[in-house]
């Protein structure tokens, strides 16, 4: 009776996040929240611009702090590296219904080209294969042009189980 009972449960909660994320508002939102719950990406700056069904764009406004060399204004790699990072693990947790809990298991990233000093960086992850345990993503970070990427990475996440109805992000 207990095991149907959480059966019941998970179907519902599917159903409800499913209504839910068929709005593109309560997508941003959740996006938004989901950013601002870790201390590193509140602290960088990092902002939602459009959360997708499998996809997830973010990006980081210039400032001199995020600078690795002071010489030419390029951003820091590491910088590059979180905006990756975790907008590819939002691409991830957002890919299914109800929202997944990701690790990150592995992340190759090809930097292909210093960011223009002085310009906002974004990047666009894409969920485009998940398994019953993993989630693979592909990204691109671009300063002007997606055409011309600053860096692109491909990663694999850990599905960790849905995110509770009751739950929510912290602040």
């Amino acid at each position: 009776m207990a095991r149907r009972l959480r059966v019941v449960r998970r179907s519902l909660a599917s159903v409800i996040w499913g209504v839910i994320f068929s709005v593109p508002a309560a997508r941003r939102y959740f996006g938004r929240r989901f950013f601002n719950s870790i201390p590193h990406s509140r602290r960088m700056g990092l902002r939602v611009t459009r959360v997708g069904r499998r996809s997830f764009t973010a990006g980081v406004g210039y400032r001199d702090e995020l600078v690795g060399n002071p010489y030419n204004g390029h951003l820091h790699g590491g910088v590059l590296t979180t905006l990756i990072d975790q907008t590819s693990g939002a691409a991830a947790f957002f890919s299914r219904s109800p929202p997944q809990l990701v690790a990150t298991l592995d992340l190759r990233i090809d930097h292909l080209r210093p960011a223009a000093a002085g310009k906002d960086v974004e990047a666009r992850a894409e969920c485009y294969h998940v398994t019953r345990h993993i989630a693979f993503v592909r990204c691109v970070a671009y300063d002007d042009d997606p055409d011309d990427p600053v860096a692109t990475s491909v990663s694999a996440f850990m599905r960790n189980g849905p995110v509770p109805l009751g739950r929510s992000f912290r602040r």
